[in-house]
């Protein structure tokens, strides 16, 4: 099994993405994502910048994957997909229908990100035949529901690497109003980049002062991080190709290390990271609601 980087889902300074990927680029990961899938505004960082970071990467043996923008919202958002599909160096990651087009179109080798909502082989047969290398599991599709999957695409000679998302805040809408702008009473084409001020996203409570989602901008993300590293050799059993870690501001490299134990059998008993319980969740790959966690009694 590869363990892979997903995009930074949250917005950071340059210098916090610059210090990440130096530090990344000597962890026993073997996919790398990089690029800003979450919100057009968040301009810090340009193509070029991530080209760069990408070729630093490379150099250290890491596959680098350009991802896409997953909410396109207007023709400079296309002219940047365009550009992005059309980089001539590093696979794309298709994070909507219009980059998977723009892939096709171009004859180009692509990955479909869990956002495409690949939920049956014949979704996937299609995209195989466009040039699908890897695909990657909805958040919310149970253990089960997988393994079914997988057999089935095993039955049709579908043997593109699934990969599911192992760790991290799951993100689950999107939606053309910013929450965190809102949050600041701003427009949203007035924002202030106030959701820099937050690079792990801001917590939204219950009532009962429950984390329920955390807010990212345009994008809502579980309360919860969600942590599969325990069930990564029933994901070997699986034949998942790939576990998925979503980064985040702090605490990476611990995370990192952690699942790469994991898939060589030798996770100790004792938590190594940081986190609290109440942080954790795993519900949906055990087909209960996704804030369950089922490590403790409670969840």
């Amino acid at each position: 099994m590869q363990l892979s980087l997903g995009p930074v889902l949250f917005y950071w300074t340059r210098d916090h993405y610059a210090a990440f990927y130096r530090d990344a680029a000597d962890w026993p990961v073997e996919i790398v994502h990089l690029g800003e899938t979450v919100c057009s505004r968040r301009r810090d960082m340009k193509l070029d910048d991530w080209l760069g970071i990408g070729r630093e990467l490379e150099q250290s043996g890491k596959q680098v994957v350009l991802s896409s923008q997953t909410l396109i919202e207007s023709e400079a958002d296309l002219r940047g997909l365009r550009k992005l599909c059309a980089n001539g160096e590093f696979l794309v990651e298709a994070n909507d229908q219009s980059a998977l087009q723009l892939l096709i179109a171009a004859n180009l080798p692509f990955t479909a990100s869990a956002s495409l909502n690949l939920y049956n082989p014949a979704a996937i047969g299609v995209l195989a035949k466009a040039g699908l290398q890897r695909w990657c599991a909805p958040v919310e599709m149970p253990r089960d529901d997988l393994a079914t999957l997988l057999d089935e695409c095993a039955r049709e000679g579908l043997d593109q690497p699934c990969e599911v998302f192992a760790y991290g805040h799951l993100p689950l809408a999107w939606s053309a109003r910013c929450f965190t702008a809102r949050r600041h009473q701003h427009p949203k084409d007035r924002c202030q980049f106030v959701c820099q001020h937050y690079p792990e996203g801001l917590a939204l409570r219950s009532q009962e002062a429950e984390g329920v989602f955390t807010l990212n901008g345009i994008q809502t993300m579980s309360g919860a991080c969600q942590d599969l590293r325990r069930e990564i050799p029933d994901m070997q059993s699986m034949s998942v190709g790939v576990a998925r870690l979503s980064p985040r501001a702090t605490g990476m490299a611990e995370v990192v290390h952690a699942f790469d134990q994991a898939r060589r059998g030798e996770l100790p008993p004792a938590d190594p990271l940081a986190l609290v319980e109440a942080e954790i969740c795993d519900g949906y790959w055990h087909g209960r609601p996704g804030m369950a966690n089922t490590q403790t009694a409670s969840g």
